[in-house]
């Protein structure tokens, strides 16, 4: 007999202290009470014979090779989506000028890409819920890379924006269900650790990918770098399909089951923070290296220097939530909106002073960034049925696109009434927004939760 975790929902009293579940479990309360009970406290047991998952799960114990091995797989994966997405960001000011239109024209093509995951991601997400998740991984990851060299051959901006709208395709599954397999690989102690490395790919993506193809772009152009990209992602096509171990998707989800989705308060909080919160970031990050370069004054070496800065203070902070996350969620949660509102507001102020006083707002911005990727997935996770999480985890990338999508556009707008030295008034007007949200829909519930869990 091998472990097991369930989740609960954010209503669950009513359960039984003995409940089945898929494959014959049995999940049991050690408190003795009815209800869901927390990652530490949740014992159960399943025979995984056929999945390739068979393991034992031992309290504090680490984890194995088995285990370690898909985890590199996903954190890889999460580096080379993130290096796309982030790309275009680093090369605005190149792919503008071969196509011969401004930033916020060539803006456009981030906004739409963000919106097209926003609208993709739940009914390719329902869809893909009954393929086993290793087939998916392997069929996006391959679907990400044809879009890449799509991208690195078009000829003109609408064919590039057409190969980054597949490229968006293979982002809304991916990232729907990423942080699910991750949870799904570990023991349930482990939890935390497996998001943190899947953040720990985005980090680096911010250290090396786009600053490296902010790199390769100005050397050779930024076709080389799409198609640099594409070669990067059959590598971890043939590296899946050798570690990855089967993985049931579990049962298809239901479209009907949407409505109840929306009836967790908890669940709904994050959707309100995450929109806020994303709108907020790209209304400033979106235009971030045109900002460097004309409010700020840095030459083009500085740009990709802060740009590392900012990326190794993610990389920081996926350590730092790896081992402390746990006991100090809200802390943390709260800490992610609150320093990217600040950040914003202070960009302006601190541009032009000197190269050192511009990297400290992104040492803070950067870890934000990973702190919030953290733990929002983390609490959604914790918050949902298992069944419902990949959908539910759909629903938070597409709202966090539609901010992406959202910010970029507002910046765009911003750049084009006020000057691009507005950006980050403009977002942090809706940081704030985020921080108020975040206090009365997500912090205040989540304190009321874990009293009524201790007392």
């Amino acid at each position: 007999m091998f472990a097991r975790r369930t989740r609960g929902t954010d209503s669950c009293a009513h359960a039984p202290m003995l409940r089945p579940i898929r494959y014959g479990i049995w999940v049991h309360r050690p408190d003795g009470r009815g209800g869901s009970a927390s990652a530490r406290t949740i014992s159960a047991v399943i025979d995984y014979k056929g999945t390739g998952m068979d393991r034992m799960v031992n309290d504090g114990g680490k984890m194995t090779l088995r285990q370690w091995l898909p985890l590199i797989g996903l954190a890889c994966s999460a580096f080379v989506f993130n290096t796309s997405e982030f790309m275009p960001i680093g090369l605005l000011t190149d792919i503008g000028s071969t196509f011969g239109l401004t930033e916020a024209g060539t803006g456009v093509m981030i906004t739409a890409y963000a919106w097209a995951v926003m609208l993709l991601s739940l009914p390719l997400m329902v869809i893909a819920s009954r393929v086993e998740f290793k087939r998916l991984l392997l069929f996006v990851i391959a679907l990400f890379a044809s879009g890449q060299f799509l991208s690195a051959a078009a000829p003109t901006y609408l064919v590039l924006v057409l190969a980054r709208l597949v490229v968006a395709c293979a982002h809304a599954v991916f990232w729907s269900v990423v942080a699910v397999i991750a949870t799904r690989l570990v023991d349930v102690e482990h939890g935390p650790l497996a998001i943190s490395m899947v953040s720990t790919g985005t980090a680096v993506a911010q250290i090396f990918g786009l600053p490296l193809g902010r790199a390769i772009g100005l050397l050779v152009g930024w076709r080389l770098t799409f198609a640099c990209v594409g070669t990067v992602a059959l590598v971890l096509v043939a590296y899946v399909a050798v570690v990855f171990p089967a993985l049931a998707a579990g049962e298809p989800f239901d479209p009907r089951r949407v409505p109840l989705l929306f009836r967790n308060r908890l669940l709904v909080g994050i959707y309100a923070v995450t929109v806020l919160y994303a709108t907020a970031y790209y209304t400033g990050y979106s235009y971030i290296e045109p900002f460097l370069a004309q409010v700020a004054g840095l030459p083009a070496g500085d740009i990709t220097f802060a740009l590392m800065v900012f990326g190794v203070a993610g990389l920081l902070a996926s350590l730092i939530c790896t081992r402390w996350y746990d006991g100090h969620r809200l802390g943390f949660i709260g800490f992610s909106v609150v320093g990217v509102a600040a950040v914003l507001l202070l960009m302006r102020p601190f541009a032009g002073v000197t190269l050192v006083a511009m990297l400290a707002p992104f040492v803070i911005w950067g870890a934000c960034n990973t702190i919030f990727s953290v733990g929002f997935q983390a609490e959604l996770i914790r918050c949902t049925r298992e069944d419902d999480a990949a959908v539910a985890m759909s629903i938070f990338s597409g709202i966090f696109n539609l901010g992406i999508g959202g910010g970029t556009a507002l910046g765009g707008a911003a750049v084009g009434a006020l000057g691009i030295g507005s950006i980050g008034v403009v977002g942090g007007a809706i940081g704030a927004a985020a921080m108020v949200t975040c206090e009365l829909f997500l912090l205040r519930p989540l304190r009321s939760r874990r009293m009524r869990e201790n007392g």
